[in-house]
């Protein structure tokens, strides 16, 4: 039977920090609008305060978390134990986006490791903390992280990233504003 949880304690922390891989999800208000998911990995999370948590955004060929996070800030975050015994933990809450160019990002940056294509950091408040047992969800070991998300990033050099992201995170498919902090 799945419990929730007033705050992150130390063993959701720990199983949290021992995930490779979660999921994020958001939707845009509109009843026609493309809902997202997302997986993230590369060592991407902090856990920032017993109801909080920020992940590193890196470049994508989309921007509908940041999209959708700007106009109405739901969010859902998923980990699931694909070793060991079986669990899932979901994260409610309300995102905010941190770019670059805004003045708290250099503070939260510091919390994780420097990545090429770091587009935002997307910090969550988090409203509703859960576990579930997590049977259906079958094993897989982990064997490495991929390369070709920063290698991408290393050929494309700082301007060919702006120039990427101009034509790529101006907006959401549904057309909400994206990125905002383009040089």
């Amino acid at each position: 039977m799945g419990k929730t949880f007033d705050q992150l304690d130390e063993p959701l922390t720990a199983f949290l920090a021992a995930q490779r891989v979660f999921f994020v999800a958001t939707a845009p208000l509109a009843r026609d609008g493309h809902v997202n998911l997302s997986p993230k990995g590369h060592d991407a999370l902090r856990v920032l305060g017993p109801r909080e948590v920020a992940y590193l955004d890196l470049v994508g060929s989309g921007v509908e978390t940041i999209a959708h996070a700007r106009e109405n800030g739901r969010i859902t975050l998923l980990f699931c134990a694909f070793e060991g015994p079986p669990k899932l933990v979901r994260l409610h809450g309300r995102a905010t986006v941190v770019e670059p160019s805004d003045p708290e990002f250099a503070a939260l940056a510091a919390h994780f490791p420097q990545h090429p294509g770091t587009r935002s950091i997307i910090r969550v408040a988090l409203e509703r903390i859960s576990d579930s047992c997590g049977f259906g969800v079958p094993r897989y070991r982990f064997e490495g992280e991929r390369t070709q998300l920063f290698d991408s990033a290393v050929r494309k050099g700082r301007d060919g990233l702006i120039e990427y992201q101009r034509r790529n995170n101006a907006q959401s498919l549904d057309g909400l504003p994206g990125l905002r902090g383009l040089p």
